[in-house]
């Protein structure tokens, strides 16, 4: 089971860190990506972040603005957000694969039920 939290309302330029907690004891034998979705559009991938830490991002929609990490320890994976913009309004949703560096939801085995993040002008 996987937990999304963090989410909320911002106004622009503000920042917000996500988190996403597993509950499954293999967490830190996956790779865990973040996906958002806005109203009316398809699931998007933002980045992901494989076992060791390696990341990669969608640059095109993040634009070095958002920072992916994981503390295995923990059982978290983080998605730090700065430099917020309207265009970034959507469900976040943090999910769980087997494969390494997946870009696609059809790659991903498991996911949370998503948390709200709402970016004003």
């Amino acid at each position: 089971q996987l937990v999304e939290s963090g989410g909320g309302l911002v106004q622009a330029g503000g920042s917000l860190r996500l988190s996403c907690a597993a509950s499954f004891s293999t967490f830190s034998s996956y790779a865990m990506g973040w996906f958002r979705q806005a109203p009316g559009k398809e699931r998007e991938f933002v980045g992901a972040v494989s076992w060791n830490g390696f990341t990669i991002y969608n640059t095109e929609s993040v634009k070095g603005r958002f920072t992916i990490s994981r503390d295995n320890a923990k059982n978290t994976v983080y998605l730090q957000m700065s430099s917020l913009e309207p265009e970034d309004t959507a469900v976040y949703y943090c999910a769980a694969g087997s494969l390494h560096m997946a870009r696609t939801v059809a790659e991903y085995d498991y996911w949370g039920p998503g948390t709200q993040v709402t970016v004003s002008s």
